[in-house]
């Protein structure tokens, strides 16, 4: 009899569970599968078959003031956890967001927006080992962003340790970067009319004085982007600059990053879409030393959609990978893909 009793209680609790949860909220379920084929040049090949998968939650719901909160959890190639993120959207106030690893708040939803029929010129299988300007992105941060006016949103994020670093719960992350202080970012975003989007952000992370064979004052981690991307119809057209002041000032470290990027994207009808994207990368040493060779990658690319399915293509060139002048350092890859959404 206890244990029937026991049954009937227990069902009953996560029948009053379920009704809360469907009271308070809903959670989606989308998934992707992506099968590549790959093969570039300097490198060992091996099998060219590749195969991406991955799964992401989306929960949403509202409260009694008509804010609204969201939810999101992806598990992506491999069930690999790469993003989570939680928002509280208000009526008058903007949204606050907590990001433990999506990378696009601050700065770091900036690094390349390049308009593209597929990936950034960087991302096909080519390995160039380009610096981006994220900001406190890589690290758990919080932003808000306020409500548009005049098409217009500020955004700032703040990370009280720019570490590069996601903890879990009731956790630290410890000494992870333990040069680097707290880390801020403030993102102007314009779309002044329409077709037009235009971007102004800027980064700064304090840094503690370190040693380097003599006491060494650095100065603090500073980042700037400003671009735009400009659409009419079916084309679309971007550019913009991005630059990473590391404050290093011992001869032979890393000074500075900048990058210079564009590309222009064709849409063809409601399926077919081309694009051909340029991203350049100049790497400089405090002085005095020698400078690294800038990278320079060029991609075109092809994507044609099916409904849920689409094919795409992408033939990539990059001089100087990794920004070295080495006969390795130019590749080119031809990447094939059958994509897959549920």
């Amino acid at each position: 009899m206890k244990n029937k009793l026991t049954k009937i209680g227990v069902s009953a609790l996560c029948g009053s569970l379920a009704a809360v949860a469907s009271q308070a909220g809903e959670m989606s379920v989308s998934g992707s599968a992506t099968a590549t084929w790959t093969k570039g040049s300097q490198t060992t090949n091996g099998n060219p078959i590749g195969m991406n998968s991955g799964l992401t939650f989306k929960g949403t719901g509202e409260l009694d003031n008509g804010s609204t909160i969201a939810y999101t959890l992806t598990h992506a190639d491999k069930a690999a956890y790469s993003v989570g993120s939680m928002s509280l959207t208000t009526p008058s106030m903007g949204t606050i967001s907590l990001s433990h690893a999506s990378g696009g708040q601050g700065i770091g939803g900036y690094d390349d927006k390049m308009p593209t029929a597929w990936e950034e010129t960087w991302g096909n299988g080519v390995g160039t080992g380009v610096d981006l300007a994220k900001g406190v992105a890589s690290s758990t941060n919080i932003q808000w962003a306020s409500p548009t006016m005049f098409g217009s949103t500020i955004k700032v994020a703040y990370a009280p340790k720019n570490d590069g670093a996601q903890s879990n719960d009731k956790a630290t992350s410890g000494a992870a970067n333990s040069g680097k202080k707290s880390g801020i970012d403030v993102v102007i975003d314009m779309k002044p009319i329409e077709g037009f989007n235009l971007w102004v952000g800027g980064s700064k992370t304090d840094r503690y004085a370190r040693r380097v064979g003599v006491l060494e004052d650095t100065d603090d981690h500073q980042e700037v982007n400003i671009g735009g991307v400009f659409t009419m119809g079916p084309v679309s057209v971007g550019f913009a600059k991005s630059g990473e002041f590391t404050g290093n000032q011992a001869a032979g470290d890393v000074d500075y990053y900048v990058n210079t990027m564009y590309g222009v994207s064709f849409n063809v009808n409601d399926d077919l879409s081309l694009s051909y994207g340029n991203f350049d990368s100049k790497k400089r040493a405090v002085q005095p030393a020698g400078n690294s060779a800038d990278v320079e990658i060029e991609s075109w690319q092809v994507a044609y959609s099916m409904g849920g399915a689409a094919i795409k293509l992408a033939k990539t060139d990059s001089d100087n990978a990794v920004y070295t002048t080495a006969k390795t350092g130019d590749k080119d890859a031809v990447v094939m893909a059958l994509s897959l959404a549920f």
